[in-house]
């Protein structure tokens, strides 16, 4: 593998970013109940096997490969999401406490840097966990469908953000040049 490709752009990361991307939509969907008859439980055997097993193996890659940062997270939030898959909740403190560690670690990812669009997921992500386990803990179907909403917009983003390393589209808005009598320093 070519060691120059910088973090975040190698198919490694195209590979993760997907697998998190179908994940986050088909949770996210599920909570939304946008989908007629489809609820997050819906979601569990693609959580279990894209978002638990294939992101795991892909974080496995990943830090073989050297990255440090997308390995941790494939493998961190890979393991997350099959336990998330094959767990059966017995109550919704239960569900709530599992929601509010694993928000932990998508701010953990949030604020550990990488690109624009990495962190937009995870922190969309965090967002998204934090209103699930408050609904969790409250019994509340309607927070739980504004968590949803996060969470479908968090995979949307993995999902550009793959597309458009794959596709070679633009991942960062262009910087506007300085206006006439402005300096760098101000």
């Amino acid at each position: 593998m070519d060691k120059d490709v910088s973090a975040g752009s190698g198919i490694t990361t195209v590979v993760g970013r997907l697998a998190l991307g179908i994940t986050l939509l088909a949770v996210g969907l599920g909570h939304t109940a946008l989908i007629d008859g489809v609820s997050a439980s819906d979601a569990a055997s693609i959580a279990q096997y894209v978002g638990g097993v294939a992101l795991f193996v892909t974080g496995l890659v990943a830090l073989r490969e050297g990255d440090a940062a997308g390995g941790t997270a494939f493998t961190v939030l890979g393991a997350l999401w099959f336990t998330w898959a094959v767990t059966e909740v017995a109550s919704g403190n239960e569900a709530g406490l599992f929601l509010l560690l694993f928000a932990l670690v998508a701010l953990s990812l949030t604020v550990a840097g990488g690109d624009t669009l990495g962190q937009g997921v995870y922190g969309l992500f965090f967002v998204s966990l934090v209103l699930l386990a408050i609904a969790a803990f409250a019994e509340n179907g309607g927070l739980a469908k504004v968590g949803g909403w996060f969470a479908v917009a968090a995979g949307a983003v993995a999902w550009y953000a793959a597309t458009a390393a794959l596709a070679h589209w633009p991942t960062a808005l262009p910087r506007r040049a300085a206006g006439r009598g402005v300096t760098a320093t101000g």
